[in-house]
């Protein structure tokens, strides 16, 4: 009678690493259930729910495996010790660099893994956006925190400051899907800090000029 060979013992956390890589390239509903389980080694379907219960519960856990590991690069923002010019731009250049890497899909996975939801899924999708929103307000507090302290002007525009900061944050995952350098990316950020500097209190005080204000106007035309 031919030996059997010993089955290999499933990894839980290899499988949900593996889990990560497919939800981070293909987005939630385009991976399915076979493709999951061929990338953690062909296990069963009883296997499957046995270990994660289901599809969105596997993606809830794949969310917060992202969020102790490649989403840490956003912790700066939430950083009350550090200076909040210092905080959004270490955010912004941690991300650039993070999403520009070889090691794992580019692009970010909190504005990519869930975008293209159909209705029934649209709660999975608002599991990534309230991670981004988090992120928003995080700036919106670097900003109020630079007002109240001296470092920017008071007529300067937090919301509109805000998402300045916060569409580029957003919109580096699309540069970095389409192939953008991470070197391209910090030149960007470069010139966007501009934004901060251009509202700094400073201007008014020592220079005698009044800050750039990001006041949208009153009317704004649509074009």
């Amino acid at each position: 009678m031919p030996r059997t060979g010993r089955p290999r013992e499933f990894d839980r956390n290899k499988a949900i690493e593996a889990a990560l890589a497919l939800f981070w390239s293909q987005g939630y509903e385009p991976t399915s259930l076979s493709q999951l389980k061929a990338c953690m080694g062909d296990i069963s379907p009883a296997s499957f729910y046995a270990a994660f219960g289901s599809k969105e519960a596997l993606f809830r856990e794949v969310v917060e495996r992202y969020l102790q590991t490649h989403g840490q690069v956003t912790t700066s923002l939430h950083d009350q010790t550090l200076p909040p010019r210092e905080a959004i731009e270490t955010a912004l250049r941690r991300s650039a660099r993070m999403q520009t890497a070889h090691s794992h899909p580019p692009g970010c996975f909190m504005i990519l893994g869930a975008s293209n939801c159909s209705p029934e899924n649209s709660h999975v999708g608002d599991l990534l956006a309230a991670e981004r929103a988090r992120n928003r307000r995080g700036i919106k507090a670097c900003v109020a925190r630079a007002i109240a302290n001296g470092e920017l002007a008071s007529s300067t525009n937090v919301d509109a400051l805000t998402t300045a900061f916060d569409t580029f944050l957003v919109g580096i995952a699309v540069e970095a899907r389409d192939g953008a350098k991470a070197r391209k990316l910090d030149a960007a950020i470069t010139l966007l800090m501009r934004l901060w500097d251009f509202n700094a209190a400073d201007l008014d005080s020592s220079r005698g000029r009044r800050a750039i204000s990001l006041v949208a106007p009153a009317n704004p035309e649509v074009s």
